[in-house]
């Protein structure tokens, strides 16, 4: 397994956020100055630059498409953008153009995450597009015009991270002291998980039944919300910032120190089990799954890129050095291609072969 360099890119500041569309043909990368850029796959053609938001983006999401219903055949490419201006910004990507803007107040909007769309043979209409917005202790349910669909109960602390479940029912929010699961079709909270420490991601076995919360005690948390079990896991050198489930939702990888950790959740689960221990010189700042396949990409702080096999202890052949520590790794739908990017504001795609 090699991974080449396709083609590079360089933002106007440290790159806080990166994202490929559905389709896979362009590349959203947003500047912690503001600037968001959109990139075409192919060869890195800069398509446009939006304005993004003043005094600084935070974060950006893809607006999902149906399957059934392609892009071009009524469902436009829509980019989501967040940002310290308290505003959720949507912009039309084909024409690079603004199309609307939703004010949330004075809190920075940091975290944005969209319902998954589904059909199927009973229901073969998919659901409608909303998208999440988390500013400050506010979660604010968003259509793509930025109107309000609904406006939930404000936490009791910052909300801290977002994750909707792949199956599209429902959506995590945590903050200090635990986590709410909110249904998006009444608007009503399902469940709470206390947890009494500061929580830095959240993430979905792609199955839906593991939720899983990086902390900073430092620790790893999972439930089983359907069953209301609780396992934990400690013992990290750092705080556990980032997470990862493989497809089969077998394998979670995380941060948290010199280490990459993989746990094994299949059967009960990981508790009681020792991880495998993937070594790197320096902190592990990324980890990234493949969508559809079984390689893990990781990157540490001194700049390295790595890929692995779960079942392997020893990196593949695959290793790549930047000049610059990562901050965000994305593998492309079709897992052929990882974008990068960096502190020092340079995006990379590299090109996995086998």
């Amino acid at each position: 397994m090699q991974l080449t360099k396709h083609w590079a890119a360089q933002l106007d500041d440290y790159a806080i956020d990166l994202a490929w569309s559905p389709d896979g043909a362009q590349l959203a990368a947003a500047s912690s100055a503001g600037p968001v850029s959109l990139f075409a796959a192919a060869a890195g053609a800069k398509g446009h630059e939006l304005p993004g938001h003043d005094h600084g983006t935070n974060c950006l999401a893809w607006a999902p498409i149906s399957r059934s219903q392609p892009s071009a055949a009524g469902d436009p490419l829509v980019l989501a953008t967040g940002g310290q201006d308290g505003a959720v910004k949507f912009w039309d990507a084909a024409a690079g153009q603004h199309t609307a803007t939703a004010s949330l107040g004075r809190d920075w909007v940091e975290h944005l995450a969209w319902r998954p769309l589904f059909s199927s043979p009973q229901s073969p209409a998919p659901g409608s597009r909303l998208l999440l917005a988390a500013s400050g202790r506010n979660l604010t349910a968003l259509r793509p015009d930025a109107s309000v669909a609904h406006s939930f109960k404000a936490a009791p602390k910052t909300i801290s991270a977002l994750a909707f479940q792949p199956a599209g029912g429902c959506a995590a929010a945590a903050c200090f002291g635990g986590v709410c699961l909110w249904d998006t079709d009444d608007f009503v909270a399902q469940k709470e998980f206390a947890y009494g420490n500061g929580i830095h991601a959240l993430v979905w076995s792609p199955d839906n039944r593991w939720l899983v919360s990086g902390n900073q005690d430092p620790s790893v948390h999972l439930w089983i919300p359907e069953a209301d079990t609780e396992l934990h896991m400690s013992g990290y050198e750092g705080k556990v910032k980032f997470l990862s489930f493989d497809h089969t939702s077998r394998w979670l990888a995380t941060s948290g120190g010199r280490d990459a950790c993989i746990w094994d959740c299949s059967g009960d689960g990981p508790e009681g089990r020792e991880p495998a221990m993937l070594p790197h010189d320096a902190p592990v700042c990324a980890v990234a799954f493949q969508h559809s396949h079984g390689l893990l990409a990781t990157a540490s702080q001194d700049g390295v890129v790595q890929l692995w096999s779960p079942e392997r202890k020893q990196p593949l052949r695959a290793t790549v050095k930047m000049p610059a520590a990562a901050t965000k790794l994305a593998w492309s739908p079709n897992d052929t291609q990882l974008a990068i990017g960096s502190e020092k504001g340079a995006v990379y795609v590299l090109q996995c072969q086998a």
